[in-house]
Parts: C-alpha cells; sequence; structure tokens
C-alpha cells in the first residue's frame, strides 16, 4: 500500500506513535509518505520506503495566522495525486482529519479515504473549550475509519461527542527488539557516567507539558534521596523543564540529576533505569510507561485515563493517585529497597509488555483496519 501519514512532528506519544508506525509498515514492504510542516522527530530518513513532505505556509499580511489547514489539505492532495496514495492516516483529528476530508473532497472522483488516529488531547480539549465539539465531532464522523489508542479513550469519545461512527481501539506499541534492557556494556558505561557510586537511577522521558507534572517527580525524587542515595535522569524538555531545574536547586539535588533535553535514541538510555516515573494528570494510554517496561524497567504511574490498561498495579508497577507524591515515594522506596532492586518486576514487565504491546502484534491490526477501509471505500 501507498500510505500518507500526518501527524505532529513535536516531542510528544501521537507524534512517536505515527512515526513508529510508519517505519514499521516500511519495513513491512510498505511505501510511506510523510506529510508535515516538520519532519517527525523519531524519523528515519534513511529507509527508500519512506518520503517526507513538507507543508509549506504562505505570510500574507491577510492573515494574522498563517492558515496551515488549508496548506495542508493542498500539499495532501498533491501528495495522493503524484504518489498515487491508496489512502491517508492522520492522527489527531483538529486540524489533521478536517485537512484530509477536504483533500478527499477536492480530489473527487477519485476516492482517496482517510482515516483518523485520536491520541487523547484532540479529545479532552473539548472537556474544557466546547466550542471544538462540533468541528471535532464532524471530522471523526467524517473519517472512513476511527481509531483510538485505548479503551479509556474510545470510551471518553463517545461520551463527550455521541459519535455513530464505530471506533476501533488499536493501542499505542513499542519495537520489542529495540526497546530492551541495555546490553552490559552501555549498562556500565551510562551507570559510570549518572551513579558512579551504584546508585540506583530513577528516570522520567516527556514533554515537560504541565499535564505531565513535571515538578511532581522532583517532589518525588527528594523523598527517595532522603532515604538512600540515588539519582534521577530527565529525558525531554517543554514549558516546565525551568520549574524542575529550580526545584532540584532549591531542594539542593544538583550533584543527583541529570537533564538531558530531548534525545532520539531513548531506548538506550530507559534500559539503564532501575525505575520509572510517570505521575501525569492525564495519560490517554502512557506510551512512555511502556517503552520503560520493555525496557525491563519497573514503573511507578498514576491510575489515570489509560495507564491501568498498561501498568498491572502491583505486577509490573505501582499506579498512585495525581499529585500524591508521598505515595508514590512510598512505592518508589518499595520497589528499589529489594535485594534485588526490582529486577524481578522489571522482568516482568517486560513480558507483559511483548505480550501484548510489541509492534509485531499490533502493526498487523493497522493493516488490516486499512484494507477493511479501502474495501468499504471500494463498495461506497
Amino acid at each position: 500500500m501507498r500510505i500518507g501519514i500526518t501527524c505532529y512532528p513535536t516531542y510528544g506519544g501521537s507524534g512517536v506513535v505515527a512515526t513508529e508506525l510508519g517505519m514499521e509498515l516500511a519495513a513491512r514492504g510498505h511505501e510511506v509518505h510523510f506529510i508535515s510542516y516538520a519532519p517527525p522527530i523519531r524519523l528515519n530518513p534513511d529507509s527508500d520506503r519512506i518520503v517526507f513532505h513538507e507543508v509549506e505556509v504562505t505570510t500574507y499580511p491577510l492573515f494574522d495566522h498563517p492558515p496551515y489547514a488549508l496548506a495542508l489539505a493542498t500539499k495532501m492532495l498533491e501528495v495522493a495525486e503524484s504518489a498515487g496514495l491508496d489512502l491517508l492516516h492522520v492522527h489527531y483529528a483538529i486540524p489533521h482529519s478536517i485537512s484530509a476530508y477536504l483533500a478527499r473532497a477536492m480530489s473527487a472522483p477519485r476516492r482517496l479515504p482517510f482515516i483518523t488516529t485520536l491520541h487523547g488531547t484532540d479529545i479532552t480539549l473539548v472537556g474544557r473549550d466546547r466550542s471544538y465539539l462540533p468541528i471535532t465531532r464532524f471530522s471523526i464522523e467524517q473519517s472512513d475509519g476511527v481509531t483510538a489508542i485505548s479503551q479509556y479513550l474510545k470510551q471518553r469519545t463517545l461520551q463527550e461527542f455521541e459519535v455513530r461512527k464505530p471506533i476501533e481501539v488499536i493501542p499505542n506499541f513499542v519495537n520489542c527488539e529495540l526497546y530492551c534492557r541495555a546490553s552490559d556494556e552501555l549498562l556500565a558505561q551510562q551507570r559510570a557516567q549518572w551513579a558512579p557510586g551504584g546508585e540506583p537511577i530513577l528516570m522520567h522521558l516527556s514533554n515537560f507539558r504541565p499535564v505531565k507534572r513535571v515538578p511532581d517527580v522532583v517532589e518525588i525524587f527528594a523523598r527517595v534521596r532522603r532515604a538512600m542515595p540515588a539519582k534521577l535522569v530527565l529525558i525531554g524538555d517543554g514549558p516546565d523543564r525551568g520549574m524542575a531545574e529550580y526545584l532540584v536547586r532549591q531542594k539542593k539535588l544538583t550533584g543527583d540529576v541529570y537533564f538531558l533535553g530531548k534525545q532520539e535514541r531513548v531506548h538506550d538510555k530507559l534500559g539503564v533505569a532501575d525505575l520509572f516515573l510517570l505521575p501525569s494528570e492525564l495519560e490517554s494510554f502512557g506510551l512512555a510507561a511502556l517503552e520503560a517496561m520493555a525496557c525491563e524497567v519497573p514503573v511507578v504511574a498514576t491510575n489515570v485515563g489509560g495507564v491501568p490498561e498498561v501498568v498491572t498495579d502491583g505486577e509490573d508497577g505501582y499506579l498512585v493517585a495525581p499529585g500524591d507524591v508521598e505515595a508514590a515515594a512510598a512505592r518508589a522506596l518499595q520497589i528499589l529497597d529489594r535485594p534485588d532492586r526490582g529486577r524481578a518486576m522489571g522482568q516482568q514487565a517486560r513480558k507483559n509488555a511483548m505480550k501484548r504491546y510489541c509492534a509485531s502484534k499490533i502493526i498487523p491490526q493497522y493493516e488490516a483496519f486499512y484494507h477493511r477501509v479501502l474495501a468499504a471505500s471500494a463498495r461506497a
């Protein structure tokens, strides 16, 4: 198949999943065309089955804000015609599915079906601003196929929008061959850099938006640090990094905390950790937790949204209430105080990740969904 994929190319779960999906599809012989204003952050451009098409938005005095949705629709149509795309797969309803809807209309009488994958913010945004409800509902209803990344998100969408369109749950996934425990050589190298005294390493990965509650990561670590020597590694960047850095200085933890910024090969870092922290206010799935689990790292996370579908409390990690840094720290210490420093729980985490969320299990679900959408489009 020839598939056009549009996503936000920024450091966030939806962009990561869309990029990984495209690369997995290319590895399985499909031709994938990414259409966005910038290359996705984890995109490997070396594959001869992957092409990136940049959406250029013209600045014109008439517009206070450049009309990206219209420029995107035009680019989608251009790529569909030049590359002979079979379908478009857009990630996030707003504005990507609206652009795909326009591209499909402009391509008539040729059929150009499009699939919308809901990731979370495109749905929860409506809970805060109801003015987006009509256009979001319309984009979902007009999609030729709709998927959601968790059962939680599917139910939330049905409740918020009362849509009639069927929604298929195809969860996020991880490349289980790539995401695994670090090799002995890399493990020794990174530990010598971050924890030369053999201290346990706690880790967090996110885009540092307020919903991720990064200051809570520092608060949890401060409590762990009072009980035992430990190190904290923070991967990512975003609006709350300044607050996190301030807390680290205020609590005199500077020598024990590493801010790595944005990283492309996060699997090399995650596979070194002893514990992963994800104290988010809301997660529609919890991709970062899954990536850590695949690397044999137990997780302490919040029991919100789709996280309980990923983390099994007491088995491959622990779940606590959002904002309860005391409980999170207690659970972290419960893992790190074990003689094996939580290794058995980490190994169980990988087993659970491999059983349910390996790319080898999820990508065929997308392929089957594509075929069903194409078949239905041909009959229409």
